[in-house]
């Protein structure tokens, strides 16, 4: 069972990300934050710490126009919350994938939190 208040900070974090809030973001994010996202069991990205996250943010959300992450389940893993993710977004930019502006992504995945001193330490995305 996932406490309240992990929840509440985890879906906090989420609505932010939907919002582009990048500010709100942070301020859910212990000054350690570790994030990884994993593509196919391969490490993609990582950054360590707040300004090298916030960095990142501020790139990734002028990538869509829209994005909203909807939780579709949690549990527990020894200390950390796996949550269930269904991924929507709008892209606002051509991507060298063969993507294009406009182009609607979905994705299922999961993200793992782990939560150190009231605050978000951990993000690893997985897709």
């Amino acid at each position: 069972m996932v406490s309240k208040e992990i929840r509440d900070i985890i879906e906090n974090y989420l609505e932010a990300y939907n919002s582009f809030e990048i500010e709100r973001m942070v301020e859910l994010l212990h000054k350690d934050i570790i994030f990884r996202n994993i593509s196919n069991g391969e490490t993609t990205m990582e950054t360590r710490g707040i300004q090298a996250f916030r960095e990142l943010a501020e790139q990734s959300s002028t990538m869509f126009s829209s994005r909203r992450q909807t939780i579709t389940d949690y549990s527990v893993k020894n200390d950390k919350v796996e949550v269930g993710i269904d991924y929507e977004g709008i892209l606002a930019a051509d991507f060298p994938n063969g993507l294009k502006s406009g182009d609607k992504l979905q994705l299922k995945g999961k993200s793992t939190f782990e939560i150190k001193e009231g605050k978000i330490s951990l993000i690893e995305d997985y897709s």
